[in-house]
């Protein structure tokens, strides 16, 4: 059997078991190593190829992907520190939970250890950032066999592994001649219908519940109970100071704020928990959390009995250092369906491997059979936001004086209307319904974290896994490319700087992308720490501010991509008007570091202001 057609037929085989178990885009870096592997992507009709110059870009792309679909795309590169160039995107896709194969060409065993080129130590290379890693060697005639096992199960770890979604390193020795036939070579069958050689499903468990509430358990609880007496004891609460709050990855928000109105307790809902677009009427969701826990009466005076930390944390460290700060006798529940500690404080008492939409819905049906508690959960979920426990009523009248103050402000024809938090608030509500909103790291995702409304018209992603600024456009232009739905990006732009090689052929991409940089001249979250204002302004300038002085659109325009600049509400308002036309768009806003620190005092102090007008405080 002639090895060249033996290579082609094992990356048929790979290729035909990805398409099988859903996987519909790859994205390809060039390359010779990577050839049997690339000509199998090209000759399949179910793959849609995206060919990406930069390896590091094409990782992100091929990142933003899975992020936006919840399938793995396969990245694919030549051998040496091309495959070194995806380890920031596996490191990420690895912390946020995001499928992904990333396919690294290899040497064959002979050219290893003797100073042949483009050769490194690739086994291994991304150590324990990866559900799965495999090294099948030169394809074998004799391994036939194990072919389509072998392609089955990378796709299988990357979307139910332990641990949950995550990347999978397959890396891949190729020996020359590089290119064959695989028609020549009989291929081993698949199973009938086009059905993947292995099904793997994460069932995430869910806890029975309670046949009637527990008694209040004495304050911090011994061991972590078994999921039914949890519920019990989360039902034990309906109707007093419960709070939930949810990050990326509580559940189905919908089902979530539904059980949460329905056991009388507020939802600090960060903007991509989904919950601030839940729009189920129920009225418990906090978007302010952020400038409410500023304030001293409510930081200091509204303690819940009972907390549930569903899915990320924020990245507001005040909300963080809040749920810290609680009485160690607060029952504090921890729920990800994959098991990850995700407890920064180290202050939760209880840890549960389900969705905390799951373990919400349970409690809510245990704490509505319960005669005990039928009357509170009957006036908590059917009198609506400005019904319910006083508990609920408290949080909800304090984010509705809060998001007033906001949109007196950051809304149109407001003080701030573009300032760098009016421009987060405006892309998160007012963006076409069903838009994806991709936000960078750093001050981005803080200020939609902390401003967009608490009914966002946006989904909202962000690479929150690693939390680098490293990747961010090629990552949008992936979730582009991976969904039929209007993307918009914001970022800074330093991380626009970062990435801008992203833009390389993305205006000849059947994209729909609108790209909107805050422009404020360097690193505007280091002006919010301590080196702003302890260190000589030269110093801090240097190693923290770093100005960029580029022109930006100067930048986006090299890459043949429209550009526009935003001096006004209205050219923001047409910018934002604009969202979902074909093609890919760079419109850049300028702003100043040191008066967007003066901003984001002026709004907490409106919101406490007005928390205390209304007699909050």
């Amino acid at each position: 059997m002639n090895p060249p057609d033996v290579q082609a037929a094992f990356c048929a085989v790979l290729v035909d078991e990805w398409a099988r178990a859903g996987v519909s885009d790859a994205v390809v870096a060039p390359g010779s190593r990577s050839t049997p592997l690339v000509v199998a992507l090209d000759a399949d009709p179910r793959i849609r190829v995206h060919v990406v110059l930069d390896e590091r870009s094409a990782g992100f792309m091929a990142l933003g992907i899975g992020l936006a679909t919840g399938r793995p795309a396969v990245v694919a590169t030549t051998s040496g520190t091309a495959a070194v160039e995806l380890h920031p995107a596996v490191v990420e896709a690895h912390q946020a939970g995001v499928p992904l194969i990333a396919a690294t060409a290899d040497r064959p065993p002979e050219l290893h250890h003797v100073g042949a080129p483009q050769t490194v130590e690739q086994d291994g290379l991304f150590a324990g950032a990866v559900r799965w890693a495999v090294s099948p060697g030169v394809a074998d005639r004799g391994a036939a066999a194990s072919w389509r096992s072998v392609a089955s199960r990378v796709v299988a770890e990357a979307v139910a592994g332990r641990g949950g979604p995550g990347p999978v390193h397959v890396n891949l020795a190729f020996r020359e001649p590089l290119l064959g036939d695989a028609s020549v070579v009989d291929l081993p069958p698949g199973r009938p219908e086009g059905a993947p050689w292995h099904t793997a499903t994460r069932i995430e468990a869910r806890p029975a519940p309670a046949p009637a509430p527990a008694p209040a358990p004495a304050p911090a609880p011994a061991p972590a109970p078994a999921p039914g007496d949890l519920v019990a004891l989360l039902a034990s609460h309906a109707g007093g100071r419960g709070l939930v709050v949810a990050g990326a990855g509580c559940g189905d928000p919908s089902r979530l704020t539904a059980a949460a109105g329905a056991l009388g307790w507020p939802v600090l809902a960060d903007p991509r928990s989904g919950c601030r677009c839940a729009g189920d009427g129920v009225g418990g969701v906090v978007a302010s959390a952020d400038a409410l826990l500023r304030v001293p009466s409510i930081a200091n005076g509204w303690v819940p009995e009972i907390v549930v930390r569903a899915g990320a944390p924020w990245a507001s460290k005040v909300v963080s250092q809040w749920i810290a700060s609680l009485p160690a006798g607060v029952t504090q529940v921890l729920c990800d369906p994959a098991s990850r500690w995700l407890d920064p404080e180290r202050t939760a008492s209880h840890a549960v491997a389900v969705t905390g939409s799951e373990l919400l819905s349970a409690a809510a049906s245990a704490a509505s059979a319960s005669t005990v508690s039928a009357s509170a959960v009957s006036a908590s979920a059917g009198s609506g936001p400005v019904g319910g426990s006083p508990w609920l009523r408290q949080w909800v009248g304090a984010e509705a004086s809060a998001q007033e103050a906001l949109e007196s402000l950051l809304g149109a024809g407001g003080a701030l209307e573009l300032s760098e938090p009016a421009i987060a608030r405006a892309l998160a509500g007012g963006a076409p319904p069903g838009t994806l909103l991709v936000v960078s790291s750093s001050m981005p995702i803080r200020d939609i974290e902390w401003f967009a409304p608490s009914l966002q018209s946006a989904e909202v992603l962000s690479n929150r896994g690693a939390n680098g600024i490293d990747g961010v456009l090629s990552t949008a232009i992936g979730a582009a490319a991976g969904v039929s739905r209007p993307v918009v990006a914001l970022l800074g732009d330093l991380a626009f700087l970062y990435d801008a090689g992203g833009l390389l052929w993305a205006g000849a991409r059947d994209l729909s992308l609108t790209v909107v940089v805050v422009d404020n001249g360097g690193g505007g979250i280091f002006s919010f720490l301590p080196q702003a204002h302890t260190l000589a302004p030269e110093r801090f300038e240097r190693y923290w501010g770093t100005p960029h002085g580029v022109d930006l659109l100067a930048v986006a325009g090299a890459y043949g991509v429209e550009t526009s600049r935003v001096e006004s509400r209205a050219d923001l308002d047409r910018v934002i008007a604009g969202v979902g036309k074909p093609g890919v768009s760079v419109a850049v806003v300028r702003s100043d570091r040191a008066a967007n620190v003066a901003h984001h005092e002026r709004l907490n102090a409106a919101v406490a202001e007005a928390i205390a007008g209304a007699g909050g405080a």
